[in-house]
This record gives structure tokens, C-alpha cells and sequence, in this order.
């Protein structure tokens, strides 16, 4: 009878210690698009954007996109657009103010995670120095390289190369928040390191966002290879990649240049859920 009534009790312990993490409420996961850039012209995408001399004569209006990443009481940043220097096509409104509008502020932004090293991607990361930097190893390699030849978009990582904020270089996929919800996918081609981005909403469903694994529709569904990618081989595979994992989770694509995209999410302060 001892035996019994300490076996039981021993159950019953491990029971109660399951039952918490077992009704666990999912946290809530928001995604919403910023503007972080200004729109140029319509731009003639033949000229540097396919180097099979694709798309001869063809115009699409791009434009320059960031995310916010809701994960339960985490932030995080995707991309940080164009900076307030860059001319003609710089942000009206910087990614901090645009927060304010969601009563956030810097400090609360986990993680700023980026696609790619290339300026419209990176151009307002330092505004968030207490962020950790998510950044695929490729890219963080060349940043770090003096013979690179990519010393130019190494000034928006000053904070982290100089050792000012942690950094994690992404060698892979990485799994952000550790549930599913939100990976990095390693597309590289683009940049060495350059990745694209899931992320699983409640409502909406699957969500995956291209960096610049493709500028545009018409560079999407064709598989073009822009003149400027660092790897042809790499790029064509990742885009395979890309396509296989929309269609086995029947996914939403979100291409971040192509302005055809824009309201495939609700307008900011909005999000998608």
C-alpha cells in the first residue's frame, strides 16, 4: 500500500508539473510592413536586372520595405531600409519614429535581423544598437573582410564589427524565437549570406518574405539572376528552394521591392495576424 500511495503521488507531482507548460496560451505573432524609403521613378528593370537580357523595355515601380515581427512580448526588426542620407529615395520618416506609432521604442526591438548587406537593406540598422544583429555568416564574413570589396555597407554595422552590440552570423536556417514561427531561410546567391523570411501567422497563414532573392514578379516567376548577384548557381538554387517550400506550405509571397506587394498586408500601424 506504501508502494502504491508514493507511486501515485509521484504521478500526480508529475502531472501538475506538466499541466503549465501544457496550457500555455501560443504567443501572439503580428507582422506588419513599413515604408523605409522613397520611391524613385519607375525603374527599367532590363538593364541590371537579368543577365540573360530579360525583361528588354520593361518598367516596374520597386520600392524599399521593412518588417516588424511581433512574438508574444518580442520585437523584431527585418531590414532597415534606406537611410536618411541616401538621397532621393531616403525615408520620409525613420524606422524610430514610425515605432512611436506603435508606442515602441528601440530598446524593445529584440532582434534586427537582415536579409543582406546592400544599403537599402541596412541603411537605419544602427539606430537600434541594443539590438542582437541576426545577419547571415556569409555577409558578416565579407563585412568583416578589408578585401571584400564591401567596405561601403560595413558602416551601418559599425556598433556590432567593433564589438558595441552582439551579433549572431546566421550559417544556415535559424529559428528565431525557437517555436516554428519565425526562421531565417539561408538563401544565398544574391550575397554570399543573403536569406529570406517565414513567418507563421495565426489568421493569414504561412508568410514568406525574399530579401532580394527576386526584385519583382516577373523576375520571381521567370528565375531571373540579376547582373549583380554574387553566385548564378547559388541564386538559381535558392530560388528552386524558395518556390518548393511556397508551394508545400501554400504560402504567401511578400517581394519586398515590387510595389504590386504592398497590400498583401495591412497598411502600418496595422498587422497581419
Amino acid at each position: 500500500m506504501r508502494r502504491k500511495s508514493i507511486l501515485a503521488a509521484v504521478t500526480c507531482a508529475g502531472v501538475l508539473a506538466a499541466t503549465p507548460a501544457q496550457s500555455q496560451t501560443p504567443p501572439v505573432i503580428t507582422l506588419s510592413r513599413l515604408q523605409c524609403g522613397t520611391n524613385a521613378a519607375p525603374t527599367d528593370v532590363g538593364l541590371r536586372f537579368s543577365d540573360t537580357y530579360a525583361f528588354s523595355g520593361l518598367k516596374v515601380q520597386l520600392t524599399f520595405s521593412c518588417y516588424l515581427i511581433r512574438h508574444g512580448d518580442d520585437y523584431m526588426i527585418w531590414d532597415t531600409g534606406n537611410s536618411t542620407a541616401a538621397g532621393a529615395t531616403a525615408p520620409k520618416t525613420t524606422l524610430v519614429e514610425l515605432l512611436t506609432q506603435v508606442k515602441l521604442t528601440p530598446a524593445q526591438i529584440k532582434y534586427v535581423a537582415i536579409s543582406h548587406y546592400h544599403g537599402d537593406h541596412t541603411g537605419q540598422a544602427a539606430l537600434f544598437p541594443q539590438s542582437t544583429l541576426l545577419i547571415g555568416k556569409g555577409d558578416w564574413d565579407a563585412l568583416n573582410d578589408p578585401k571584400s570589396g564591401v567596405a561601403s555597407s560595413a558602416a551601418a554595422f559599425t556598433n556590432w564589427i567593433s564589438g558595441g552590440g552582439k551579433v549572431e552570423p546566421v550559417a544556415g536556417d535559424r529559428d528565431i524565437f525557437g517555436d516554428g514561427s519565425v526562421m531565417m531561410l539561408n538563401m544565398p546567391g544574391h550575397t554570399p549570406g543573403h536569406h529570406s523570411l517565414l513567418v507563421r501567422l495565426k489568421d493569414m497563414g504561412p508568410v514568406l518574405i525574399t530579401g532580394d532573392l527576386a526584385h519583382f514578379h516577373e523576375n520571381y516567376d521567370a528565375g531571373g539572376v540579376p547582373t549583380f548577384n554574387t553566385d548564378r548557381a547559388a541564386s538559381v538554387a535558392s530560388i528552386e528552394r524558395f518556390k518548393a517550400i511556397v508551394k508545400n506550405l501554400k504560402a504567401t509571397v511578400i517581394i519586398q521591392h515590387d510595389q504590386r506587394d504592398v497590400e498583401k498586408l495591412p497598411a502600418f500601424p496595422g498587422a497581419a495576424k
